[in-house]
């Protein structure tokens, strides 16, 4: 497992093209028959996927957490982003489609990725955090979530939002996460952009084409640099952070939050005209 450790606003600033991608983006994710993770000590989150091909993927605590399982002390966000597969979870086995979620709660012991294709394998987008209170295992599926459309052509952000894990759905100690689609001829995200105090934010940006790309922003709103993020990439936020993007074509993207609180709407808004 992977660790990194986040600058803070100052060094930021001083910070050069290929710094802050080592620092912030998460290049190397979705490895056929691999399991990849990536510990941050912001908010002690863990971003990692899961590409199980001919055999299951077991997953393990790592001598980084300390612990006898993976679960032992932490919740996991899993959303589907590749083909049909299964997660079987301890004596419990969820089928996951494309853009199923699957939430694990503290305590669960045997976590197990499948793909029941090798030919068109799942693609698993792993989010955890430490958690403080055990919250039972629960799957959300896509064909039971109800879309939020947003945004508007006039201003290139017409979107639909899917909630999984958040106050009012899935309940989980710290973490909140969904995913966005964007609609043909749309290509901003979170703009105009917020930052929140109280808690981090995670981006996965997904079906992307080869040949585009993103333009994730990131820093003080007076102090921003850009990211070029590829498909199947993650941007760490901090919470002093904006996290916005534009792209060369729409496109969809997972986000992740953990901290203080759950409150969605519990941001720091800020205007177009006072970002530098």
């Amino acid at each position: 497992m992977e660790v990194r450790y986040a600058p803070d606003p100052v060094r930021f600033e001083l910070m050069n093209t290929a710094e802050l991608r080592e620092s912030f983006l998460v290049e190397d994710l979705f490895n056929p028959g691999e399991i990849t993770l990536i510990y941050s000590d912001i908010d002690r989150a863990i971003v990692g996927s899961a590409v199980p091909m001919g055999s299951g993927l077991k997953l393990e605590a790592g001598d980084e957490l300390k612990a006898q399982y993976f679960a032992e002390r932490r919740e996991l966000g899993i959303i589907n982003i590749g083909g049909d597969g299964s997660i079987v979870v301890d004596d419990q086995t969820y089928t996951m489609v494309k853009l199923d979620a699957l939430y694990i709660g503290r305590g669960s012991r045997n976590i197990e990725f499948r793909s029941n294709d090798a030919g068109n394998p799942a693609s698993y987008y792993i989010i955890s955090y430490p958690s403080h209170a055990a919250f039972p295992t629960t799957h959300a599926k896509i064909a039971d979530a109800e879309p939020v459309t947003l945004g508007s052509s006039k201003e290139c952000n017409e979107r639909t939002i899917y909630k999984y894990i958040h106050p009012a759905g899935v309940k989980s100690s710290q973490l909140v996460m969904g995913c966005t689609l964007m609609k043909e001829g749309s290509v901003w995200n979170t703009m105009a952009p917020h930052t929140h105090e109280r808690r981090s934010e995670i981006y996965m940006y997904f079906d992307l084409a080869d040949t585009a790309a993103v333009f994730h922003f990131i820093g003080e709103p007076q102090e921003t640099r850009h990211i070029t993020v590829r498909n199947r990439q993650a941007v760490l936020s901090p919470s002093w952070s904006i996290h916005a993007g534009a792209g060369t074509t729409n496109y969809s993207f997972v986000w992740a939050m953990g901290g203080e609180n759950q409150d969605f709407g519990d941001m720091d808004g800020i205007s177009v005209g006072n970002i530098n």
